[in-house]
């Protein structure tokens, strides 16, 4: 049996907007229906989030043309508000974000272990773009 120390990926942005309305945009079942695709083909039709240490989500993410879809959950590891989240998706894997004010807004940065079927740079262009399509959302929500 091997034990390999799975490959973590990190993205990043900057929202300009304030913490509060981050990380409501970031947590609001209501408004992650609106931001949580990678790209305009595909949306999320529902989403639960209990946000708190022991909590768990599921996110329902669809391609629009009804082709393909699955659930992306998970439990909360540990919740500091407004300024991390660490969780364990159904799969075990690791994800860590942070939300950090600075001058220009509240910058983010992503921690996630990859999976094994799909390139590390396909899953971080992916992850990249749903983060992307959350700063794009919650600057003008």
């Amino acid at each position: 049996m091997s034990s390999s120390t799975p490959t973590v990926i990190t993205i990043e942005t900057t929202v300009k907007a304030p913490i509060a309305k981050v990380w409501e945009c970031w947590n609001d079942p209501a408004h992650v229906t609106k931001w949580n695709q990678a790209s305009p083909d595909w949306h999320s039709p529902r989403a639960e989030n209990d946000v708190r240490t022991g909590g768990r989500f599921i996110y329902r993410m669809e391609a629009k043309d009804g082709s393909f879809g699955f659930d992306f959950s998970g439990t909360y590891n540990e919740v500091k508000p407004n300024e991390y989240i660490k969780y364990t998706m159904d799969d075990n894997r690791k994800v860590e974000v942070w939300f950090q004010q600075k001058p220009e807004g509240i910058y983010i940065k992503e921690n996630f272990e990859a999976e094994e079927m799909n390139s590390v740079e396909l899953q971080k262009e992916g992850w990249q773009s749903i983060l992307d399509s959350f700063a794009r959302y919650c600057e003008k929500a």
